[in-house]
């Protein structure tokens, strides 16, 4: 049995939500079942240690799929020929896109269509290349997957498809990420805040994060008497000067720290010492930095929309993301130890339900039902 898998978001320090769900998933396919023959396809050149075992080759495409041209290049034209040529069983595609012709069957992983909601997130050629393809995507695939109950329904809802050809693969979450002592604790506060306590946002800085929204409650959390820090660890991306406006009448600015990119190390360390994580996202497929933080014994304070209650369960402060006095007096509460507490225990039980080693064991699944013969 052959399959190609696309591997283009497999790149070295640069890993971002789909990288991370490509890295931890297919590591774990290609070692659980040397029974495949796994054909990695990358549009550039790759990082060894990508390559997880002997059962897998790589081959590496051009053109580079940097933008929309180059994506109907590399997976109309460049991609099929290398399905053609290798006899390939089963293509599939962890970020969702697939050829919509020839005769392989495709898996398309489609982590979320939040496109289809904020089109004003993504350049509007980006934009209109994903709401043209990705219902032809959805429709082309043999079956598809995605990462929470929230996107299967949303999916099956906007491109009127069978709910039944869509698999849940739930993200899962690194055992890297671990409470840390109070002397660590103390360290990473010097590092990171000059001592001081701080909240703390992990992601993109793209509007549908609803950073703008964070920093006005930010404000809000302060002048009702709230004393920590706000850590921004993410880099920037589209709306980006709507922060800066937001952030630039901030009263409270001087305490307020944009990071940058961070390594996965860096985040470890930032989170295990936070107050508490805000990711108040105006639409998430799922939220991978919640179960982070509950791993870190890091309270969290989430949107009680689309998939976020999904994966936070009653472990987190669920806010209306629209809602800043809601945010800020949820930020006020994570100064309050006793409610800390009790919100870090039931992090620790929610957290159990996700591992990358399901997700793989539910990828799997999925891979079946598109192999098995109708």
């Amino acid at each position: 049995m052959k399959i190609a898998v696309n591997t283009r978001l497999l790149i070295k320090d640069k890993l971002d939500g789909i990288g991370y769900f490509s890295y931890e998933v297919l590591s774990r396919l290609a070692h659980n079942h040397p029974e495949v023959q796994w054909l990695f396809i990358f549009d550039r050149p790759y990082y060894r240690d990508f390559i997880f075992a002997p059962n897998v080759k790589a081959v590496q495409i051009g053109p580079p799929s940097r933008h929309a041209i180059l994506w109907w290049v590399w997976f109309q034209l460049s991609i099929p020929l290398v399905l053609w040529k290798h006899k390939v069983d089963l293509f599939l595609s962890p970020d969702g896109y697939i050829p919509t012709w020839g005769k392989t069957p495709s898996l398309p992983v489609i982590h979320d269509i939040n496109f289809e909601h904020q089109n004003h997130n993504l350049d509007p050629v980006s934009g209109a290349y994903m709401r043209y393809f990705f219902p032809r995507f959805a429709g082309s695939g043999k079956r598809i997957a995605t990462v929470s109950e929230f996107s299967k329904k949303d999916i099956a809802t906007c491109y009127s498809i069978d709910p039944a050809k869509i698999d849940v693969v739930y993200n899962g979450v690194s055992d890297k990420f671990k409470a840390l002592t109070e002397k660590e604790e103390k360290t990473q506060k010097e590092k990171w805040s000059g001592g001081a306590n701080y909240l703390l946002f992990i992601g993109s800085l793209n509007p549908r994060k609803n950073i703008a929204g964070m920093l006005e409650a930010y404000q809000i959390y302060r002048e009702r008497g709230g004393s920590a820090k706000f850590i921004l660890a993410g880099a920037n991306m589209l709306g980006a000067k709507k922060i800066e406006k937001q952030h630039l009448k901030n009263a409270y600015r001087a305490d307020i720290i944009f990071t940058g990119r961070l390594k996965e190390n860096e985040l470890i360390e930032l989170l295990g010492a936070a107050q508490a994580l805000c990711f108040v996202s105006h639409f998430e497929g799922f939220g991978i930095p919640i179960l982070e933080a509950f791993k870190s014994d890091c309270p969290v304070i989430t949107a009680n929309n689309t998939a976020m209650p999904e994966v936070a369960g009653d472990a987190a402060w669920l806010c209306d993301s629209h809602n800043n006095a809601e945010i800020a007096t949820a930020m006020l509460q994570s100064e309050k130890e006793e409610i800390r507490t009790q919100y870090i225990l039931r992090g620790r039980e929610q957290v159990k339900k996700f591992s990358w080693e399901r997700s793989a064991e539910m990828m799997w699944e999925s891979i079946k039902k598109c192999l098995a013969h109708d």
